[in-house]
């Protein structure tokens, strides 16, 4: 491999060390109250930078579901889950083609044994796997969005899959994230609410892909 082909990725692979070494340091700072107040004093800005930083966040391994509730604590339940929705979906879509064409090595590193189940299902099951292992997460999302770029599924079966199911968990974490506002305000019956609404939401996910292979064990 020639030095200009390596230095695109060592380059990348420093950044990233870098700023996954700030988001170390930074956990206080990261913490969903605190994201969710410095995106509402951004004003008219706030959706788009934070679409940004949530892509940004997925490509770093940031945990998507902090990320997610702190949109719902800046945005509420609608807005929220729209905002998180789109960048979960454009980080889902950077980190796999960084695995893809910049970063396989490191990525086989950090998947490890899991590779190999991701690579039988999806040549087993296409854009099927990847919707099942959007909706009953086995693999953390951002850890997962690597891992695919490695298989031989293409580029938008994968978003398409993707996006789709990952509507669940951003309604889910989304709605959480809001009645944690709603109780640090004290409006403790929309917190509970919400609470219990975004809870059911994972549930429902969490047994929907053994309620899809049953249907279609049946058929």
């Amino acid at each position: 491999m020639t030095s200009r082909a390596v230095l695109p990725r060592l380059l990348l692979l420093l950044l990233i060390i870098a700023l996954a070494a700030w988001l170390a340091a930074h956990r206080a700072v990261l913490a969903p109250s605190a994201l969710a107040a410095w995106f509402t004093a951004l004003g008219g800005w706030a959706p788009v930078l934070f679409v940004l930083t949530y892509a940004i966040g997925a490509v770093l391994l940031f945990p998507a579901a902090l990320l997610s509730m702190a949109g719902g604590a800046a945005f509420g339940p609608v807005w929220g889950t729209l905002l998180d929705l789109a960048g979960a979906t454009l980080g889902a879509g950077a980190a796999f083609l960084a695995a893809r064409f910049l970063m396989a090595g490191w990525v086989r590193h950090r998947v490890g044994g899991r590779l190999g189940r991701l690579v039988a299902g999806v040549e087993a099951e296409g854009w099927h796997f990847v919707a099942a292992a959007r909706l009953m997460p086995v693999i953390p999302y951002a850890l997962l969005n690597y891992g695919l770029g490695l298989t031989r599924i293409g580029f938008w079966p994968y978003l398409g899959a993707s996006a789709a199911c990952m509507i669940p968990g951003s309604i889910a974490y989304t709605w959480l994230g809001y009645a944690g506002r709603e109780a640090a305000a004290g409006g403790d019956a929309t917190a509970i609410r919400y609470a219990l609404l975004g809870l059911g939401v994972l549930g429902l996910a969490a047994f929907l892909p053994r309620m899809v292979r049953r249907l279609r064990a049946t058929a």
